[in-house]
Formats: C-alpha cells, sequence, structure tokens
C-alpha cells in the first residue's frame, strides 16, 4: 500500500537516509525558504545551533531571493549577500521539524553525530481565504498561504 503523501526527492538508500516532513503550518513562505537553503549541506549539529541562534537574535538569516527593500547588515559577508533577517517563527518550526528528523534518525539506527543535511524544502501550501470586514458594509480579500517543509539527512 503507497503512502498518502508523496515526496519531492525520490531516489535515496533507506538504510542510510531519515525524512521528516510538516505539512500546513502557518509561517512565511518565503522565510522559511531562505532558512532551508541555508541550512542545505550542513551537518546536524551545526543546523540546529544555527536555529537556536536565529531564535536568539544573534545570528541572521541570509536572503538572498526576497531581499527587496532589506536593510544591509554586517555579518553577512561571508555569503556575500548583505540583507538578511530573523525569521524567529520559521525558525522555532523548522527546529522542531529537525528534532523530529532527529528522532526519525535514531530510530533507524543512523548516527546523527556523522549525518548532513542533504534535502531541505518548503512548498507553498493551500490558500485560507477570508474576508476582512471595513466601513459601509464593505469587505476586503484576506488570505493566509500555508508552507510544507521537507527535510532529509543522510549518513556519511
Amino acid at each position: 500500500m503507497s503512502p498518502s503523501h508523496k515526496y519531492s526527492i525520490v531516489g535515496l538508500d533507506p538504510d542510510r537516509t531519515a525524512i521528516a516532513v510538516a505539512r500546513d503550518l502557518r509561517i512565511s513562505p518565503k522565510a522559511t525558504r531562505e532558512i532551508c537553503n541555508t541550512i542545505k549541506g550542513l551537518y546536524v549539529e551545526e543546523a540546529r545551533s544555527f536555529l537556536e541562534d536565529v531564535i536568539a537574535k544573534k545570528k541572521l538569516v541570509p536572503f538572498k531571493r526576497y531581499k527587496k527593500k532589506l536593510a544591509h547588515h554586517p555579518g553577512l559577508e561571508e555569503w556575500k549577500w548583505y540583507c538578511g533577517r530573523y525569521p524567529v517563527k520559521a525558525a522555532k518550526y523548522i527546529l522542531r521539524l529537525l528534532d523530529n528528523l532527529i528522532n526519525n534518525a535514531e530510530y533507524k539506527g543512523i548516527d546523527v553525530e556523522r549525518s548532513r543535511i542533504i534535502h531541505a524544502v518548503t512548498h507553498k501550501g493551500p490558500k485560507i481565504k477570508r474576508f476582512f470586514p471595513r466601513a459601509f458594509g464593505r469587505t476586503s480579500p484576506k488570505s493566509d498561504i500555508l508552507t510544507h517543509i521537507e527535510i532529509a539527512l543522510e549518513e556519511e
């Protein structure tokens, strides 16, 4: 019986990899994309400490794509992108998902100390459409875009 959900990454060795997925989260897909792009390729403990520093507002997340009208900050010279932010809410959700990924890897017998994040991606989910009441009996649309996140690690 096939699972009811699909992953965007295929062809992984199930003995050396673990996957964790979070769906329909009420966080910004743009901030989530930038965090996922930053932690991809890092070891699990490095990514965990980076997310904890973002939540404590000690490290900035470099914004490479969604950077219009963003202020430049010192400390981002290593990425050659000087725009950055502290997306705390998105970092909390990704940190929780990373803990779930670590638990999945330990359950499968994968050594987390030697594991690297090989896949971290976000997708836009469904829209929640609502209406905001205005004066004189009018309304304005208000919509929330939900976010899906996938993270996979591989033991080296």
